[in-house]
């Protein structure tokens, strides 16, 4: 029996949405784990590959109507998510910023030129896109954000630095935040316009499988229809977070999952005074909570997808769900190593590079903290932000 089995958990989904998990698990067991520990020690990630075969499977914007994108359930997308996770957190990151931060802020907020012009080629993995937001000084306040964008006739030149960019220095467009005159604004910038340069950040330890870009904007000058007509000050933004924070909700807890199944088949095979591993009261009690906490996880998941799917998923109720699944998730691979001892910190078993991967997630789109104040914040009616 599989640790999730005990929760019946396919009975709250709808046909379609799992056969959207079944066709994304194939594609994950199939395509990704037969190489992600090399890519992910070599640092290296075949992006553009890998988007157009996301794209053939529709994943690439799969919860946007129309412009190429299936048009699926806010929960088919989540448990999409789920999936790619297993695979490895850098393939879901670069599915929720090309579909759920890119495709949707030009869905959202985009003129009708704009999601002609670059949905449809996003969607199916021709283009790739990137959501610059973070800076080096600003990243869990983005009001202070220090790229400005100045008027200069009816051109924009924009100026300024964004950090920690996923699929940054392989996109062919990036959606600019930055503040102006007339507040924050979002700009649709092409990635070869002159002043535009993205370097590549080396040496991480988190997210090895994945493209992390500096994005340099030295006075780049766009036309005025480059500007996102729809979204004005920080609502835009952040409306792009929590679709790309409800994508993590369902994420961490593949990575979960697959260290929790990988963990319970170690200890199967593995022999000590003279019986399994998996037959010790304490091993059975870890596996035991781990399941519980994992279980509870894709409950609270599937059921802020069923909200979403209803239109009636707040923020709030984001940072709960973002919150949970990513401190468990952590908890859980961290748990698992200790069942696998010395084994568990290879590559070749896959939960030391989760345990890794997760430690990134745990901050990006929203650190713990930012959630847990955004709750209390809920609970109690006072802000604790300043």
């Amino acid at each position: 029996m599989k640790p999730l089995d005990l929760f019946a958990l396919d009975r709250l989904a709808s046909a379609e949405d799992l056969a959207i998990r079944d066709t994304v698990r194939s594609f994950v067991s199939d395509r990704i784990r037969p190489e992600i520990a090399d890519w992910f020690e070599a640092g290296q990630f075949p992006v553009r590959e890998l988007a157009r075969e996301l794209g053939r499977l529709g994943v690439l914007g799969m919860h946007l109507e129309g412009y190429g994108c299936a048009g699926t359930s806010a929960t088919g997308y989540g448990l999409a998510c789920l999936e790619l996770e297993a695979g490895d957190s850098g393939l879901r990151s670069l599915v929720s910023v090309q579909g759920s931060l890119a495709m949707y802020a030009l869905y959202a907020f985009g003129s009708e030129e704009h999601k002609q012009h670059w949905l449809p080629a996003l969607a199916a993995g021709e283009a790739i896109g990137c959501f610059g937001l973070t800076e080096p000084d600003c990243g869990s306040d983005p009001a202070g954000m220090r790229t400005v964008a100045k008027r200069d006739g009816t051109d924009w030149v924009l100026s300024g630095t964004k950090m920690w960019i996923t699929n940054g220095s392989v996109a062919d467009v990036a959606i600019v935040w930055a503040r102006s005159d007339e507040g924050i604004r979002g700009f649709v910038v092409p990635t070869d316009t002159p002043g535009f340069s993205a370097p590549t950040i080396a040496r991480k330890l988190s997210l090895r499988a994945s493209v992390t870009s500096e994005l340099v904007l030295d006075d780049v000058r766009l036309p005025a229809d480059a500007v996102l007509p729809g979204a004005a000050g920080l609502s835009g933004p952040l409306s792009c977070l929590n679709e790309a924070r409800f994508g993590i909700v369902f994420g961490a807890l593949g990575a979960a999952r697959d260290s929790l199944e990988c963990a319970i088949g170690y200890a199967q095979d593995r022999e000590i005074f003279a019986k399994p591993l998996a037959a010790f009261q304490l091993t059975q009690a870890k596996f035991a909570d781990m399941t519980l906490e994992l279980g509870k996880g894709v409950l609270l998941a599937l059921h802020l997808g069923r909200l979403k799917d209803e239109g009636c998923l707040t923020a709030d109720q984001v940072s709960l769900g973002k919150l949970n699944s990513v401190r468990e998730a952590l908890a859980i691979v961290r748990e698992c190593r200790t069942i696998l001892g010395a084994a568990g910190i290879t590559g070749e078993y896959p939960i030391m590079r989760h345990s890794a991967n997760l430690e990134s997630v745990l901050t990006y789109e929203g650190t713990s903290e930012v959630h847990q104040l955004v709750i209390g914040r809920a609970v109690t009616g006072h802000s604790a932000f300043r």
